[in-house]
């Protein structure tokens, strides 16, 4: 089983910015697929950012493009998520996420229509405008 802790989140304002880190333990794959996804207040879950086992050719939401970076240290098991210029829509909580398919990149509507398939327990973050 793979575990999944996210860490980083908080109560920001507009503009501000913050980064999420997540830390895998346990089962972990040779060339894991991570990526970030968000839960709005009364909404479904939606993809954010994913990142490929190398760190190259990461994929973005339309709403967090150009304000949040994914990166990741494979040495220490863990992926983050930079974000900056913060916004209120931007209230979410955050989940960070592995694929069970190792090695493989699928496309970005793959993971936006079918998500990842292991979860941490999320962190919340609040943008106040």
């Amino acid at each position: 089983q793979v575990q999944l802790v996210e860490s980083g989140g908080g109560l920001v304002q507009a503009g501000d910015s913050l980064r999420l880190s997540c830390a895998a333990s346990g089962r972990t794959f040779k060339s894991p697929v991570m990526g970030w996804f968000r839960q709005a207040p009364g909404k479904e879950r939606e993809f954010a950012a994913v990142s490929r086992w190398d760190g190259n050719s990461p994929y973005y939401a339309d709403s967090v493009k150009g304000r949040f970076t994914i990166s990741r240290d494979n040495a220490e098991n863990t992926v983050y998520l930079q974000m900056n210029s913060l916004k209120p829509e931007d209230t979410a909580i955050y989940y960070c996420a592995v694929h069970r398919v190792p090695g493989i990149y699928f496309s970005r509507s793959y993971y936006e229509a079918n998500g990842m398939d292991y979860w941490g327990q999320g962190t919340q973050v609040t943008v106040s405008s």
